[in-house]
């Protein structure tokens, strides 16, 4: 009998056992697949502008780096927010992030303007990107959004070649010509201009021309030969003034929700940092071609006229600027604290590239000035 009992027992073991295991196959534990991370965000600026189409690589190379697991959609200005408004915006969490620039938060705190509007104490947009990223300007920048409250991530990148002094209604050849015209500026050459004898008015760039055609202003200034030429400006002026010390080193700025930013898996943030340095190279390469093209095209299709800024004017640009962060220093210390960094990094950098770098204009007289050997080819 104790046999008998031993055995059905022993059976019934090995039955559960295979039942358990075959449970287990037929079984398998469940992980349930979460969907794609979507951002929506705004650009500052109008859909048609290229500015705008920087916006939507930057999103398109991190859409597609991360294979589709975040998803940025980007809308233009005024989509959800005015230009002017997209800080609040995302830092209330109304939008994700967005593309703009700093100097457009100019009237929350003036020290931002130091990223982009003015000389750049002889540094281009690329060497200031340079101090941004190794001579303290990331921390210098971070400390100044906590300053004002602002819950954002911001990446500073897109090197700007040197902006126009503007369009006109006819060429500027002394400063005398500035005083009491209507004109559009932003950022620190808003007290810069004023100074100078300008009425200012700051507009977002997608209201300019409106502006001018309406003759609310009398001159402005924007960027660049392609945002210019989509923009309209030569339906309104056929005279503009190259080469100015009032935006000689700008950049765009990428920025995010800090709280959305934060929430993200660390692979995602290594994405998106190394994502602004790929966009930020892209653009200054596709600004070139695009740029080139369009300066040509506003001469020749759309007879604009362009002049160089005389060096009168760009001299007392210089004097008024150094009156204008004198005066913001003495009132802002976090504004002096940027000002002496980017001053320390401009000091050697500039005597390095002034030193080092050839001067490139007597090789472009030689290949395309008026006796250049390309001309006689």
């Amino acid at each position: 009998m104790a046999i008998q009992e031993t055995a059905q027992s022993r059976r019934k073991f090995l039955r559960g056992s295979a039942l358990a295991a075959a449970a287990t196959v037929v079984a398998p534990t469940v992980v349930k697949a979460q969907g794609p991370i979507a951002m929506r965000w705004q650009s500052t600026w109008p859909s048609k502008d290229i500015f705008h189409e920087f916006a939507v690589d930057f999103a398109k190379k991190v859409n597609d780096m991360t294979g589709g697991d975040l998803k940025i959609e980007v809308l233009p200005a005024g989509a959800v927010v005015p230009a002017f408004g997209l800080l609040d915006a995302i830092s209330r969490g109304t939008l994700d992030g967005g593309h703009g620039v700093l100097v457009y938060h100019y009237g929350k705190q003036t020290a931002l303007a130091l990223w982009g509007s003015g000389p750049g104490y002889a540094m281009d947009a690329n060497m200031l990107l340079a101090w941004h990223k190794y001579g303290g300007g990331k921390q210098l920048l971070a400390k100044l959004y906590t300053s004002i409250g602002a819950n954002v991530v911001s990446f500073p990148y897109g090197p700007m070649p040197t902006q126009p002094l503007g369009w006109f209604k006819k060429p500027i050849a002394s400063v005398d010509d500035l005083k009491g015209l209507k004109f559009r500026t932003v950022g620190i050459s808003i007290d810069v201009f004023s100074a100078m004898g300008a009425a200012v008015n700051a507009l977002p760039g997608g209201e300019i021309v409106a502006a001018m055609d309406r003759g609310l202003l009398d001159a402005a200034e924007f960027n660049n030969a392609s945002s210019d030429r989509v923009l309209g400006f030569a339906d309104v002026s056929k005279i503009c003034m190259l080469q100015s010390y009032h935006q000689n080193a700008e950049q765009f700025e990428i920025s995010f929700n800090k709280t959305k930013f934060d929430a993200l898996p660390e692979r995602m943030k290594a994405i998106i940092e190394n994502a602004v340095e790929a966009a930020s190279s892209d653009m200054s390469w596709k600004a070139i071609d695009r740029y080139s093209q369009d300066y040509i095209e506003l001469q020749t299709k759309d007879r604009v006229r362009f002049y160089k800024t005389p060096d009168t004017v760009l001299r007392r640009q210089l004097q008024v600027y150094d009156e204008v962060i004198a005066k913001k220093s003495a009132e802002n210390p976090l504004f002096k604290e940027i000002l002496e960094s980017q001053l320390a990094f401009a000091r050697r950098a500039t005597q390095w590239e002034q030193d080092t770098v050839v001067n490139r204009r007597m090789a472009y007289d030689h290949y395309f000035g008026a006796n250049g050997v390309a001309r006689q080819r």
